[in-house]
């Protein structure tokens, strides 16, 4: 049994192990060995990844469907995401920078809209669910770039069976972060289990060569007023150390005003750009001649955001604008996702697309993107979305002011002057389209 001592080594008393003296007589799996859950129907990857033939149509006008052969960037495409993942990978394999999902989280529960439209059953078994995610999560690793990112949000209910299911898709070296998000104040008290106030967000990347950059979060006051404690003419500043820890034999480990770096430190910079901080005003000598150098308070500090999210509850837990969308997410969160694992001009992708909420951010940070969605309700809510901007239906909103519904009409003249209008293409599934013509027809007449 592994004690964790090399053989070269002599075992001290603390390093000591009763397990050491005889094995269990069943032998455990090699350390390399990979992880599996296995279960019926679960089909290869081969096998996913065979080509089919899949028919989109594009709207061109509401009597008119037009047969295409790619999709564009841009789009809203009314699929189920399997089918719509499998097209995406004829033009976009190896092309997506940053995929974001919502999936269903396996609650059991109806969802409806707050104008009590239907909007989705999260109602599927564990082991139809996990096959579920693990094809698309297939489909959405042949889109991705070599530095990709995946960010998929869960709730407790299938966190640690999703766990295991990425990690056999994307590698566990890929693994990133799992993102505890706050997503509401205390609630649901029980006299059996504490209070559910989080929810997960599982951060993987494709390679090693992962594309992030922490975008940091605005610091606020009190942080500031602590940690910057002391001022000057020229602001607020904190003191730190002009030496680190290590001998260095060069200029660094030489004197400095005829003093040496503290045993076993070296000074941070040169001597020479020692004196230069000095000259400025920038050292600060104590009382006793211990030299610190004064770190200014810069006007637009940032904090790196950590794994534990408290800033990005869910819309409708807080008085902001929002679709009314049973399980919309935060739109600053969404922002600083893609702000971390993107660039500009990038493309983004939201296969469980829902309100619209990633697509539209995507679009404020002049990023590219598609969203796809089956459930009608959500194609409906992310047009008006993209066309009328959002509401301020939050839980604090004025009940005395008239707030006006996501699904009432927005073609009244007041309401077309008002329009944030986003540009967009709405491309269905064939087979979709011919059974729902009506429907689908409704839905391409919002686009004015």
């Amino acid at each position: 049994m592994a004690t964790g001592v090399s053989k070269n080594e002599k075992s001290s008393k603390d390093s000591l192990l009763a397990g050491s003296v005889k094995s269990e007589i069943f032998e455990l799996p090699e350390n390399n060995e990979v992880i599996s859950i296995n279960y019926k129907n679960k089909i290869t990857k081969e096998q996913l990844l065979k080509k089919q033939a899949l028919d989109f149509v594009h709207l061109d006008n509401v009597q008119s469907a037009v047969e295409i052969k790619n999709i564009p960037e841009n789009t809203i495409l009314l699929a189920d995401n399997f089918f719509g993942l499998k097209k995406l990978i004829t033009n976009y394999e190896n092309s997506v920078k940053l995929i974001y999902l919502d999936p269903p989280y396996g609650t059991g529960f109806d969802f409806q809209s707050r104008e009590l439209k239907h909007a989705y059953k999260d109602v599927m078994g564990l082991a139809p669910w996990l096959e579920f995610m693990r094809r698309r999560l297939i489909l959405m690793r042949e889109l991705l770039t070599d530095d990709g990112s995946i960010y998929v949000h869960i709730g407790h209910q299938m966190l640690f069976h999703l766990k295991l299911v990425m990690d056999e898709v994307f590698g566990q070296d890929n693994f990133r972060n799992m993102i505890v998000r706050k997503k509401c104040s205390s609630k649901n008290y029980t006299k059996k289990q504490y209070p559910n106030i989080n929810d997960y967000i599982l951060f993987y990347g494709k390679s090693k060569n992962t594309h992030f950059k922490n975008p940091g979060m605005p610091a606020d006051k009190e942080w500031m007023s602590k940690e910057y404690n002391k001022k000057d003419d020229k602001g607020s500043f904190k003191l730190v150390p002009i030496h680190a820890p290590g001998v260095r034999n060069g200029e660094t480990g030489m004197p400095w005003k005829g003093m040496l770096p503290p045993a076993g430190k070296h000074w941070q910079m040169l001597p020479s750009k020692l004196d230069i901080l000095d000259s400025k005003g920038e050292i600060h000598w104590s009382k006793n001649g211990n030299p610190r150098r004064k770190v200014y308070l810069p006007e637009d500090k940032k904090l790196p955001l950590t794994d534990y999210w408290d800033q990005f509850r869910d819309a409708h837990h807080q008085s902001i604008p929002i679709t009314g969308y049973p399980t919309e997410k935060n739109f600053d969160m969404l922002k600083k996702i893609i702000e971390a694992s993107t660039n500009e001009g990038d493309l983004v992708l939201d296969p469980f697309s829902g309100s619209g909420t990633t697509i539209h951010a995507a679009h404020e940070l002049k990023r590219q993107w598609i969203g796809i969605d089956q459930s009608f309700l959500a194609i409906e809510t992310s047009i008006k979305r993209l066309q009328n901007g959002l509401n301020p239906m939050g839980d604090f909103v004025n009940k005395k002011i008239e707030q006006p519904s996501l699904f009432s009409d927005h073609n009244s003249e007041e309401c077309l002057s008002k329009r944030p209008y986003i540009n967009y293409n709405l491309i269905v599934d064939k087979d979709v389209y011919d059974h729902h013509k009506d429907e689908i027809e409704y839905l391409f007449s919002l686009k004015k």
